[in-house]
């Protein structure tokens, strides 16, 4: 008899100990990030587009078709047109670009109007969207005003099944590197609009792997 009720109570151990772990391995699932989370408003109102490498431009001069063309800037940054060689345009909104190109056109070319539109966006690493981790698609973005982490997750191709989004974390350049958690699960999977946030130039988005 005194051998049965051993038995019993070694099992009654053995069954409450794997109901521990079967919590335990739960509550990491479901526990949410390491960090406070993202504020949902963080746009920059006056933001403007900065020109980075690989971006196009279409340089556009007044009554001067032959001195007018679309052109990239360069790995280091500069761009080459009719008349003007080597103008660095990273780091510089169009406008501010556009001004530069008058200024240099303006020792052969009397009054030039000079207009530059982006038609190519990458901008520089520091201004850009990074999606890193199980995204479908990891990759860099260029930032527009009032992104959210919703559009940068429908570029990136959603989550993958390994995926633990609401554990994602949202890292803050214009910050110091601040981290954020974001609910990414809540967003895609449950369609929890709260848990959408925007981005800003800069930010970093790493999207954890599960526990299974």
């Amino acid at each position: 008899m005194q051998k049965y009720i051993s038995g019993l109570l070694k099992a009654v151990v053995r069954v409450v100990g794997m109901g521990g772990v079967a919590v335990a391995v739960a509550g990491c699932s479901g526990f949410g990030g390491a960090y406070p989370a993202a504020p949902v408003k963080a746009s920059a109102p006056d933001y403007n587009y900065i020109v980075g490498p690989g971006d196009m431009l279409n340089i556009i001069v007044w009554r001067s078709p032959e001195l007018s063309q679309s052109v990239p800037v360069r790995p280091d940054g500069q761009v080459s047109t009719p008349l003007v060689d080597g103008l660095v345009a990273q780091g510089k909104t169009s406008a501010q670009i556009a001004r530069d190109v008058e200024k240099e056109l303006a020792k052969y070319v009397r009054d030039p109007v000079v207009t530059v539109i982006v038609t190519g966006f990458v901008g520089p690493y520091s201004e850009q969207i990074r999606v890193v981790g199980e995204a479908a698609k990891p990759q860099f973005l260029a930032y527009k005003q009032n992104m959210t982490v919703l559009d940068v997750l429908i570029a990136a191709g959603g989550l993958t099944d390994f995926a633990d989004g609401n554990r994602a974390t949202l890292v803050r350049a214009a910050e110091g590197n601040k981290r954020y958690t974001v609910r990414l699960n809540d967003l895609i999977k449950r369609g929890d609009i709260d848990a959408n946030v925007d981005v800003l130039p800069g930010d970093i988005l790493i999207i954890p792997q599960g526990w299974f």
